[in-house]
């Protein structure tokens, strides 16, 4: 495998560490609704895909609190692994979890980003898997320490990519109809003007009835 080869649902593992109230509070570096927006649209995304994905969360009774109900949601029934340790892969169950995946492409988002994200992000890549950092789903205490942690991992190897990339990056062609709807229904919910574009398109152009949102 290579960095240069394309994501695909079947190559790659989702990795969300710590999207906690307690850390979120902290974030400064992207608006935190967006934030919230562009986690949970990653989370479908691998979902729709069936993408084995890793919920962490640290400390979450004494300091951090649950890790945010609309991203559990995404996953019904699924445990997050807890931790005491910043570091996700100081942890034997997250590391076991990620080689039960048996994938070698991580894609990792996580509060927050000079922490919680390039700790393990830069673990991993010592320990020999090729690391995907979703930034637009990670958030630092400040735009410096978002920004320089981000150099720091791309420097030691890890790629950095965005909740949309990964999506279209998994479609890739309008013609894989099994996908073609959840995509368009999540891009409608989550995607903004690209989605207020899909929503225009369908009523206007092709005449579909218009939707109703619950």
């Amino acid at each position: 495998m290579s960095i240069r080869e394309l994501l695909n649902p079947t190559n790659s593992a989702l990795i969300l560490i710590d999207h906690q109230p307690q850390m979120a509070f902290g974030v400064q570096s992207i608006d935190r609704q967006q934030l919230k927006n562009n986690t949970v649209a990653l989370a479908k995304s691998a979902r729709i895909f069936n993408v084995p994905t890793i919920l962490t969360s640290v400390e979450t009774e004494s300091f951090s609190g649950y890790i945010w109900p609309e991203l559990l949601n995404v996953f019904p029934g699924q445990q997050p692994i807890e931790r005491t340790s910043m570091n996700s892969w100081e942890d034997e169950g997250f590391v076991a979890a990620v080689k039960a995946t048996g994938r070698k492409k991580l894609i990792m988002a996580a509060l927050w980003t000079e922490v919680c994200l390039t700790f393990p992000a830069l673990e991993a890549l010592e320990a020999g898997y090729e690391v995907y950092i979703v930034t637009d789903a990670s958030g630092g205490t400040s735009q410096e320490a978002h920004d320089m942690s981000v150099q720091r991992m791309i420097q030691a190897g890890a790629v950095p990519v965005t909740w949309q990339q990964v999506l279209l990056e998994y479609q890739r062609d309008w013609a894989k109809r099994d996908s073609y709807d959840a995509v368009m229904d999540l891009v409608r919910e989550h995607s903004g003007a690209y989605g207020m574009g899909v929503d225009y398109a369908y009523t206007m152009v092709h005449k579909a009835p218009q939707r109703q949102v619950k």
